[in-house]
């Protein structure tokens, strides 16, 4: 009790709670049976970076901010996973018998008397919040490793250790409805979630399960428990369970789907394994249900791309195309177009591959070739079911193309997308899958390109100067002449928590629009090459890529290195 009041006196004392505070919080010490520290905090009286700060203080210990701070494997290892996780401690550093350790509470004499006899040393402690150590036990042990540490510990009684090393567990199947299994799988999927991943691989190698979680369009490896190999089997022949395939068939591809409520909400996983050398590779694609759709406004349009899209999708015909690679937010930007559109005087239908998100009010058919209901049956379908516009998945070949553009001329408005490159390069696409150029541009009213690029993470965002030599050699000085500027403010993220030190937080979209404008059309119709196509559409006042990339970066939204990265380097005249 007095050590609470010599805490409550020093906050009181330092202003950072009132005396009613304090006397309210030292009321309720009893029957919340919890530090004042922790009741300050819960009541809103302070902040626990305060309390722990006046805690520290008070105890003659450091506080420490873990984030950034790089832990010795040798270290890690002194103390079990279980051992940490239970007591929210992590150690930090063991030099001359001395081990020092972070704690978020250092007033647990007990635990630190247990460690003291567990590792036979002394223990120096340091201070620290309970959700900085449970992010740095993560980190430093591995997404999992405490429910790792139980199955080693379940099987080892059952197991010799080289059958566990060679994983050699008899029955995969039952392992994989182990409750420990099932707790980790969960695990590594609500991390996923939680750290704003859209895909989840886990990769069978030699020697390893390696986990990697794609956040923002980036690949990050995961830390996981070194153990984890003895239980690939089992986890994989999990996730499979819950995605309902068949988990004795390990030599073809294999889809399925998940459906998985979390704190959070529920979201819907898209499983897709394959077979490789070392086993079956597997990626969970991850579509939150019920997701707030982006509108047009929040896509990262210019305004005057804006206009020109609302316009574009008011039209009652003609064929609008989105481009770009896999992962570039095609299908967001056609989701935001319908729903902008969407009203109860018109009809809209989509034919997709997979259906990511449902749009109220609108017609959606799934494909699925195994039945032969194909984009092209799919399509060729809807016609007979009055639309007024319809929405294809991609055009895959020829006989969608066709379809689609004879939908177009036949007073509907269709919008698809298209894997190239850039804008112009779809046009010669249609081309070379045999469609009459007479027909793609009578159809075709534009065709939107886009990538996606990481935003500066706006807690860690600083100003620096790049060499005037390499703003040269890229084209950005020739852009700022050509907006009338002389100089511009270059930012990037120094990286922090918030931003998992990588500098980014979120995406915004760049973007090419080709109107297709009569001289688009005389082109067109002369098989010109997408070259020239490109040339003829910048003059007529298209902004490339790379172009909308470097209004991005002079408007400190995005990076140069994140331009250069999702676009291609372009020709002289476009610079």
């Amino acid at each position: 009790m007095r050590q609470n009041k010599l805490l409550g006196e020093l906050l009181l004392k330092e202003g950072i709670i009132e005396d009613s505070q304090l006397q309210l919080a030292v009321s309720k010490l009893k029957e919340a049976n919890q530090r004042i520290g922790r009741i300050l905090v819960e009541l809103g009286f302070a902040t626990e970076e305060d309390v722990l700060k006046m805690l520290a203080f008070q105890l003659g210990i450091p506080y420490l901010k873990l984030s950034g701070i790089e832990i010795d494997r040798s270290v890690i290892t002194k103390i079990p996973v279980k051992f940490a996780s239970l007591n929210k401690l992590i150690p930090l550093s063991l030099d001359d018998n001395l081990l020092s350790i972070a704690m978020a509470d250092p007033l647990d004499i007990h635990t630190l008397d247990d460690l003291k006899l567990l590792l036979a040393c002394e223990v120096k402690v340091a201070v620290s919040s309970e959700d900085e150590i449970v992010k740095a036990i993560r980190k430093h042990y591995g997404v999992g490793a405490d429910t790792m540490e139980k199955m080693v510990e379940a099987t080892a009684d059952e197991l010799e250790q080289e059958a566990l090393k060679a994983d050699k567990v008899e029955n995969k199947e039952e392992l994989a409805e182990d409750a420990s299994v099932i707790k980790f799988v969960n695990q590594i999927i609500a991390e996923a979630y939680n750290d704003r991943a859209t895909d989840i691989h886990f990769e069978p190698f030699e020697d390893e399960l390696r986990i990697r979680y794609r956040i923002d369009g980036v690949l990050h490896k995961i830390t996981t428990p070194q153990s984890i190999r003895h239980f690939q089997s089992a986890i994989i022949s999990r996730i499979k369970i819950m995605a309902d395939l068949n988990i004795a068939e390990k030599r073809l591809p294999q889809d399925g789907r998940i459906k998985m409520n979390l704190p959070e909400g529920e979201i819907d996983l898209r499983v897709a394994t394959i077979p490789t050398v070392f086993g079956e590779n597997i990626d969970i694609r991850i579509l939150p249900k019920g997701k707030i759709m982006f509108g047009l406004s929040q896509l990262g349009m210019a305004d005057f791309y804006l206009k020109q899209i609302v316009s574009l999708i008011s039209r009652p015909h003609g064929i609008i195309l989105v481009t770009g690679p896999t992962g570039s937010g095609k299908t967001t930007t056609l989701y935001a177009s319908l729903s902008r559109i969407n009203s109860d005087d018109k009809k809209i239908i989509t034919v997709e591959d997979p259906i990511e998100y449902q749009l109220r009010g609108i017609n959606q058919i799934q494909i699925k070739p195994k039945i032969n209901l194909t984009f092209a049956r799919g399509l060729r379908s809807i016609l007979r079911m009055d639309p007024d516009i319809i929405m294809v998945g991609e055009i895959r070949d020829s006989e969608t193309a066709e379809i689609a553009i004879r939908s177009a001329l036949t007073g509907h408005l269709v919008f698809s997308t298209l894997h190239t490159n850039d804008a112009a390069g779809a046009i010669t696409r249609l081309i070379d899958m045999g469609i009459e150029p007479f027909l793609v541009s009578s159809s075709i009213s534009a065709v939107l390109a886009q990538r996606l690029v990481r935003v500066i993470c706006s807690k860690c965002k600083e100003s620096y100067r790049p060499e005037e030599v390499f703003l040269d050699e890229i084209g950005f000085k020739s852009a700022l002449k050509k907006r009338g500027l002389k100089n511009s403010t270059f930012y990037k993220g120094k990286g922090c928590e918030k931003c998992m030190h990588t500098g980014y937080k979120g995406r915004t979209g760049i973007y090419e629009l080709l109107l297709v404008y009569d001289r688009i059309k005389r082109l067109i119709l002369q098989r010109t090459s997408t070259e020239v196509i490109k040339e003829e559409a910048v003059k007529l006042g298209m902004k490339t890529l790379r172009e909308d990339g470097w209004d991005k970066v002079i408007e400190g939204v995005t990076t140069i290195d994140e331009v250069l990265r999702v676009t291609e380097a372009e020709l002289n005249y476009i610079n």
